[in-house]
């Protein structure tokens, strides 16, 4: 799979905004805790990664996380503020994008927080449809409102992913 890091040939604008739907579709099912909407965004082989080894395969399991995922929230706002999607390898039904995005929640035990991370996405069209066939979360922030926790975007952090930083 092409990275979002080097990007290949940007999606026609049809494509970007199909994609746009799918991300847009995905964050309204969180915060209206929809899982039969939030599943009809995954592709049957897809793959989420949420990072520190919650690596999940397969749309079954996926959504099986997310259901034990969302009863230990009492509520949650996602809300997606940038992105954009790049063709793999050439390919018309299949891309890779990141997009940004922030989470607003409370627990069940009345715990609050904020995370903000970006996604970095795999994506096919099936039967006109686009799907994820991947997420990967990158947080950048997790902690209270106030930004007193540390980001994980910092040079270190960066690197330490993988991503070479020029500033």
């Amino acid at each position: 799979m092409t990275s979002p890091h080097a990007p290949g040939r940007p999606a026609s604008t049809d494509d970007y905004v199909a994609v746009q739907r799918l991300i847009n579709r995905y964050a309204d099912a969180v915060v209206h805790r929809n899982g039969v909407q939030w599943a009809s965004c995954w592709a049957d082989d897809a793959v989420w990664d949420l990072g520190g080894g919650r690596l999940v395969e397969g749309k079954e399991a996926i959504v099986k996380l997310w259901y034990a995922a969302m009863g230990g929230m009492a509520s949650v706002v996602q809300q997606v503020y940038n992105g954009d999607v790049w063709y793999e390898d050439g390919a018309t039904d299949r891309a890779v994008g990141r997009w940004a995005i922030g989470e607003r929640f409370r627990t069940v035990n009345n715990d609050r927080a904020i995370l903000l991370a970006h996604y970095d996405d795999g994506y096919r069209k099936v039967n006109g449809e686009w799907l994820f066939t991947r997420r990967f979360l990158q947080p950048h922030y997790r902690g209270p409102a106030d930004l007193s926790a540390d980001f994980s975007n910092d040079r270190a952090g960066l690197e330490a992913r993988g991503v070479a930083p020029d500033v």
